[in-house]
């Protein structure tokens, strides 16, 4: 699941709350503490928290009590123009050796 697709499970209007933490997707819909997807006025579902809870004590053995219902991928909108490294390396190396030859 992307971070925009988990955006959508915000816990608000009858929607399902997930959050994700360390690349897990967790349900936390039914834990009262997540009451239309907020908690207690910290956190709201449907995003990442990873960075958010590493302060936050015994946040593995808590949130490993709710259901796993996926992992968290890359967002395409984060991750740039969508063109990979190799592609731009070897783009580099033929710009390199085209000056090479044209100085030579």
């Amino acid at each position: 699941m992307t971070p925009e697709e988990l955006a959508r499970f915000d816990g608000r209007d009858g929607r399902k709350a997930y959050v994700a933490v360390n690349g897990k997707i967790y349900d936390v819909t039914e834990s009262p503490l997540w009451k239309d997807g907020n908690h207690q006025g910290a956190h709201q579902a449907g995003g990442d928290l990873t960075e958010e809870l590493k302060s936050a004590p015994h946040v593995r053995a808590v949130m490993e009590r709710f259901p796993v219902v996926g992992q968290l991928e890359d967002s395409p909108a984060a991750s740039g123009s969508g063109m990979p490294v190799a592609a731009l390396l070897i783009g580099a190396a033929i710009v390199v050796i085209v000056v090479v030859f044209l100085v030579l």
